[in-house]
């Protein structure tokens, strides 16, 4: 299917514009949104962002997607402390009046010129460098309290003008493609779906904003190591959850502090980040089986970890287990195989003598990943007691579900809660190594046990995508009842 017949699939329902601030392709919550909602019949475009110069579209399902070109810039990062600098060389005056002057030097007895100073090396080096990093997170937290102080939550666009410059790539865009209903995903997203749908208004159509919130801000561990990033989102997040028509987010706990967060009128819908049905799931075929992949043989137990990778996530314990587990295998299905962190792990790994049994693969698309999954004999969440890792079901919890898998998770409190009521695995207490082991070879010992729980009537079936796209698809028809008017 071309992208023309594409865009006049579900036209009678309205146009969704979908807003996300990634590449796509490793956002299943994003893909499976924008394909189950062409499905239902709205004309969906899904916008996203790519580092290179060059914009990229192609099709998912009868949905189109476009990257928007979006090179990454040093100069954004340094524009709030060039801000304030010049402010503040404003109210000393200049440097060079403040000096004082320098004495006429006899050209008789003018001096040779200096010799240029050496170039710090080792030590010194790491010296100066921490020094610049130390005054740059000096200028950054006075331009915290300053612009805070004097501007609100306006500051944000000081603070960080990132948020910015998603405006200027993907505000043109929205207005041009005349949406009904903006789907603006996660927080960067909200300030951009907002201010198009309030441009539409006052050019005098009526656009309803989605707001589907990833995570609680308030409780993410910051993605930059700069203090002014973390008070910019939220304050920006502030300025422009109330503007949303609707809010849509991935668990009930999420849902409850985001109305009490943002004084909310109703309590967000929830949509969670279930994977396909078995349907979907039976049609798509995986690049290989994840054992051939690693060259693991059929009998050797493999423990898999599916997701982002990050210090956070506590995947160093799974490494550091299979000196007390003989023949295991970790195997790690990850964005970036070769990302510094995996380097970490698979050094650690050589350390301790278990190199040939840790594996990194990259991702699969997101309707291969159960089939994908099943190779392993049991899924592991290993995930460190952070607010936002409390409070949601994540996406791999459902996908090691589907592949039937006996889980292994740290005991932050939804998943443990939920994995104890339904049997489907053990709980290890995070960071506790023997408690993980403990829990590892129970599953190992008696993988039938926990399986089935996978039988018990109803439970997979409302853990598919096919059960939320029917709540988003209601989130929707809400807020558009009737056909939209007819565009110029």
């Amino acid at each position: 299917m071309g992208m023309d017949d594409v865009a006049k699939t579900g036209a009678a329902r309205g146009r969704v514009v979908m807003l996300v601030d990634n590449g796509v392709k490793g956002d299943s919550r994003v893909q499976k949104s924008a394909r189950s909602a062409a499905e239902a019949g709205w004309d969906v475009v899904l916008l996203g962002r790519t580092l290179g110069r060059k914009p990229e579209e192609w099709a998912e399902g009868d949905a189109r997607v476009r990257l928007l070109p979006m090179p990454p810039s040093r100069k954004l990062s340094q524009r709030a402390r060039g801000w304030l600098k010049r402010r503040v060389s404003r109210l000393k005056g200049s440097p060079q009046a403040a000096a004082p002057a320098r004495p006429a030097t006899p050209a008789a007895q003018a001096p040779a010129a200096p010799a240029a100073a050496p170039r710090p090396t080792g030590g010194a080096r790491a010296t100066v460098q921490r020094t610049r990093r130390d005054a740059k997170r000096g200028w950054d937290r006075l331009c915290l309290v300053v612009l805070s102080g004097v501007l609100g939550d306006r500051a944000w666009r000081r603070l960080d003008p990132q948020l910015w410059h998603f405006e200027r790539v993907y505000g043109p865009v929205i207005d041009s493609l005349r949406p009904d209903l903006i789907h603006a995903n996660d927080f960067r997203m909200l300030g951009v779906g907002a201010r198009a749908a309030a441009r539409a208004r006052a050019a005098g159509r009526q656009v309803k904003l989605v707001w589907d919130a990833h995570e609680f801000l308030p409780g993410i561990n910051p993605w930059m190591d700069n203090p002014r990033w973390h008070p910019a989102q939220l304050a920006h997040e502030r300025t422009y959850a109330p503007h949303a028509d609707a809010v849509v987010t991935v668990s009930e706990g999420l849902a409850e502090l985001l109305q009490r967060e943002h004084k909310l009128p109703h309590l967000p819908e929830v949509v969670l980040n279930a994977p396909g049905g078995d349907e979907d799931e039976a049609a798509a075929e995986a690049p290989g089986g994840l054992r051939e992949l690693c060259g693991i043989d059929a009998t050797a137990p493999v423990a898999v970890y599916s997701g982002a990778a990050a210090p956070q996530r506590g995947l160093g314990i799974m490494v550091e287990a299979l000196p007390q587990l003989p023949g295991t295998h970790a195997v790690f299905v990850v964005p970036k195989p070769d990302a510094p962190y995996l380097r970490q792990l698979k050094e650690r790994a050589r350390e301790l003598g278990v190199a040939d049994r840790v594996h990194a693969l990259p991702y699969v698309h997101h309707q291969q990943v159960v089939r994908f999954l099943a190779g392993a004999d049991v899924g592991v969440i290993p995930i460190l007691h952070f607010p936002n890792h409390e409070i949601a079901l994540i996406t791999k919890f459902f996908e090691y579900s589907h592949a039937r898998l006996p889980l292994v998770v740290s005991d932050v409190r939804m998943m443990a809660e939920t994995t104890r009521s339904t049997g489907q695995g053990e709980v290890f207490r995070a960071e506790d190594l023997a408690d993980y082991v403990r829990a590892l070879r129970a599953v190992l010992a008696d993988p039938q046990r926990y399986q089935a729980a996978y039988d018990k009537p109803g439970l997979l079936e409302n853990w598919t995508w096919q059960a939320q796209a029917r709540v988003l698809d209601g989130v929707y028809t809400r807020l558009l009842p009737a056909s939209p008017a007819a565009r110029n």
